[in-house]
């Protein structure tokens, strides 16, 4: 078996775990991981031969991207406070406790490699909190707070393993270079993240093809992660600016059909890339546990404090900082602060949720893996089988143990959004944009001689949705009158569906048959796919 067929069949795992996630209600991460896990175990499959310095720029890229892109910049703006708590302040406190902790329990580990430990097993994974959150149904507010933070802590915990990672390769550190480094990483990476998006904004004018905009939308995390890494900013940071720009210009295909293809092909990529990243998990870490052999039962002693320390942290770190945000909040709205709903904190059963939420994922393996294989003086770069097995634990405890019980302590806390909450909101959106077209289908009428019957048509469609929604709106006698014309809508749709299904059977045979160009025949369904009609 060779590389080739070992990354086939990682993408069969994530072929079959995520209906399988589906079916047994876990994030889809949690049961990649584990069928990474049963892979390795199976006679003959090879170890994975991968370079560490491609790891990064390979996997992050996209995956931030499509992370990025579910959030966006008001929502950031909104939760800064509690963001910049969790992704700066808490990277900073787990870095500095593993590396306390590793430096005392990994025999030999020196402070640098301790520090580069700490770093890549601080940041939680905004991939797992999307899988998390569409599996919970949780409020909002505390999504947003658990993707930003899988967002922007990546940023600050890259900076810090760097460094770090520099450190024990050349054997020296400067403080001041340090924080130097950080701020300068920081700013050319923002300079790069704006540069791309300019450019992608001018360039999205000359691009008239929906498979020329799908392949720029995949070249635009590679060009700021690589750029910033270039001219040494944070390619992670460069990736975060250039897609939340991206969103607020509202940068998008024209057309139905491109949006579709565009939303299908992202979806695609972050599951092949994530099932890939998880999936590696269990092949390399058996690879690393027959490297150790004999030391195998004392690393994983030290991995099971490294994780008590993870985990510790991070409740001893959010429950104290929520109570101090709840009394400055009360303190807010005592004086009438008019930034009072910023500072609204989350309470103490969101906190516990929030805690026990973050679990690590693709930054920490695909940093781990990254870990030079020696040091500039030629030798093996310290402890980094051992800085493996830990991460990996780290990984595995935070994202298979409590992945699988996060959903019954958020039953037990009740902490989910309601389902009348979230209908509501959706019907309040939806007249929203029905009353938006109806007013410009009138601006439409009174500037241009629309036919009657496409008027009627648009009307009444638009009227239905408001009537449903808001039924307040219309007297009894309309709301009847609209009812009878959207079942008769329903009908025509019905029937519509019918007859395109059979233009579809009918050239699908004609395809086969001597005599038709079969690319005719796709562009024809193709285009009754998108429109209803030949």
């Amino acid at each position: 078996m060779d590389q080739l067929t070992v990354l086939f069949l990682l993408f069969l795992v994530t072929l079959v775990a995520v209906p399988v996630a589906s079916w047994v209600r876990l994030p889809y991460p949690v049961v990649i991981t584990m069928g990474g896990l049963l892979l390795a175990v199976i006679p003959g499959v090879p170890e994975l031969r991968l370079e560490p310095e491609l790891l990064l720029p390979l996997l992050l890229p996209p995956l931030l991207h499509s992370a990025g892109w579910r959030t966006s910049w008001r929502e950031f703006a909104a939760n800064a406070k509690p963001i910049l708590l969790l992704a700066v302040a808490l990277v900073f406190v787990t870095t500095a406790a593993v590396a306390w902790v590793a430096h005392r329990v990994v025999p030999g580990l020196p402070v640098a490699a301790a520090v580069a430990l700490g770093a890549l097993v601080a940041p939680p994974d905004p991939v797992a909190a999307s899988a998390v959150a569409s599996t919970l149904r949780l409020p909002r507010r505390l999504v947003s707070i658990l993707e930003s933070e899988g967002l922007f802590n990546d940023v600050t915990a890259i900076v810090l393993y760097q460094v770090a990672v520099a450190a024990v390769v050349t054997g020296s550190f400067s403080a001041g270079e340090a924080v130097g480094k950080l701020f300068l990483s920081a700013a050319v990476a923002c300079a790069v993240g704006v540069a791309v998006s300019l450019v992608a904004r001018w360039g999205d004018k000359f691009l008239n093809d929906e498979r020329l905009r799908v392949m720029a939308s995949l070249m635009l995390p590679f060009v700021a992660y690589i750029g910033s890494d270039e001219l040494g900013g944070s390619g992670v940071l460069a990736v975060i600016v250039n897609v939340l720009l991206l969103r607020a210009q509202g940068i998008e295909a024209p057309d139905r059909s491109g949006r579709i293809a565009g939303g299908v092909f992202w979806a695609v990529i972050e599951l092949m890339v994530t099932g890939l990243t998880f999936g590696i998990i269990g092949i390399e870490l058996r690879a690393v546990l027959d490297a150790l052999g004999g030391d195998t039962a004392d690393v994983l002693v030290e991995a099971a404090a490294v994780v008590a320390t993870v985990i510790v942290v991070r409740g001893l770190w959010l429950f104290p900082t929520a109570v101090l945000a709840r009394r400055r909040n009360r303190r807010a709205a005592d004086e009438d602060d008019p930034d009072v709903e910023d500072l609204a904190p989350v309470g103490p059963r969101e906190t516990a949720v929030l805690w026990w939420a973050g679990m690590r994922g693709v930054a920490t393996v695909a940093l781990v893996l990254a870990l030079p294989l020696e040091t500039d003086a030629g030798e093996p770069f310290p402890g980094r089988d051992r800085l493996v097995v830990i991460a990996f634990a780290v990984v595995m405890v935070t994202l298979v143990v409590q992945g699988l019980t996060l959903p019954a302590l958020v039953k037990a806390l009740g902490v989910r959004e309601s389902e009348d909450a979230a209908g509501q909101a959706e019907a309040d959106l939806r007249v929203r944009a029905a009353k938006a077209v109806l007013q410009r289908l009138r601006e439409m009428e009174a500037a241009e001689e629309l036919p009657d019957e496409v008027v009627d048509v648009m009307r009444l469609r638009q009227q239905a949705v408001i009537a449903q929604l808001r039924p307040e709106a219309y007297a009894e006698d309309a709301r009847k009158a609209l009812a009878e014309k959207h079942r008769r809508k329903r009908e025509f749709k019905r029937v519509e569906a019918e007859l395109t299904e059979a233009a579809r059977a009918e050239l699908k045979s004609a395809r086969a048959e001597r005599g038709n160009d079969p690319v005719i025949v796709d562009k024809l369904l193709r285009r009754i796919d998108l429109r209803g009609w030949v």
